[in-house]
């Protein structure tokens, strides 16, 4: 069950930014959704569910048709456009539908069209960082599924990944690591001395920030906080938050909740380790495991 301030059922992530830019623009004009409905003989409930993200199938000569009403110039236009056919194409992770949690699919949407993500975990560590060994124990502990199974998640996992290290834009990605994650044992100490070397090594690309929250820093958030992400988008689409519990998962796209989370996400980071110290402590752990 996804929970969220509004409803992502039925919808994308495509979706939902072309219908909050086709609202934009129709305000910007001053235009009612019963002018525009008029004028250009569409229903006025189907301009709704257009602007609100909820049309199932979009077709580009409709958005063309009331882009053009709107006056927008033709690199937006185009922008829109290229929204309703990636909204369309097929993603990678549809081969691993069975194995998705609900809500994640989601999140997935997400990722996909993010510019940069910033994390914040006190749990376990992030999918995206994690070795494949360290996924498959996490898998084990967290399914009853088979081992066919484990192993499809793992490589889910390593295929997710390779937006850190792609050779064409790799993704900005900050982790700001609570230090109970790493005290946490996933496997073995085999296991996780792999895992820390990891993420030391991770730590060092120019697109990969990794800062360890040491025990020391008290609760600079706020009590109760929940792991996070903030994800941003390209052309200065909105910035949402995803979040995840024992039971769902909420995104926050409300403007004024996505500022709290910047809130303290800055108080987290402000306590933190730097980059160097915190692969310093990784790798120091990683070698009192291999004792």
């Amino acid at each position: 069950m996804v929970g969220t301030k509004s409803d992502l059922s039925g919808t994308t992530l495509q979706h939902r930014q072309l219908g909050r830019a086709l609202r934009d623009a129709r305000q910007a004009r001053g235009y009612t959704l019963e002018r525009v409905a008029e004028a250009l003989e569409f229903s006025r409930s189907t301009l709704s569910r257009l602007e609100l993200g909820q049309n199932e199938k979009v077709k580009v000569r409709d958005v063309d048709y009331i882009c053009q009403f709107y006056g927008l110039p033709e690199d937006r236009i185009e922008y829109l456009k290229l929204l309703v056919t990636q909204s369309s194409a097929r993603v990678w992770w549809e081969d691993f539908q069975s194995l998705i949690r609900p809500g994640f699919n989601t999140y997935l949407q997400l990722e996909s069209a993010a510019t940069e993500l910033h994390f914040f975990q006190s749990l376990v560590i992030p999918g995206l960082l994690q070795t494949p060994d360290y996924a498959r124990s996490v898998g084990a502990a967290a399914s009853t599924g088979t081992g066919d199974e484990a192993d499809q998640l793992v490589e889910r996992r390593i295929q997710r990944s390779a937006i850190l290290t792609r050779r064409h834009k790799p993704i900005q990605a900050e982790f700001l690591l609570h230090e109970s994650v790493l005290r946490t044992v996933v496997g073995s100490g085999r296991v996780m001395s792999s895992q820390y070397r990891h993420l030391a090594d991770m730590g060092t690309r120019d697109n990969v920030s990794i800062r360890v929250v040491p025990f020391t820093a008290g609760f600079p958030g706020g009590l109760a906080i929940p792991p996070y992400i903030i994800i941003e988008f390209p052309h200065n689409e909105p910035s949402v938050v995803y979040t995840e519990g024992a039971i769902g998962t909420m995104i926050f796209e409300d403007g004024d909740d996505v500022n709290r989370f910047w809130e303290i996400h800055a108080a987290i980071s402000g306590a933190a380790l730097e980059e160097r110290p915190s692969r310093d402590l990784l790798r120091n752990i990683a070698r009192r495991q291999e004792q």
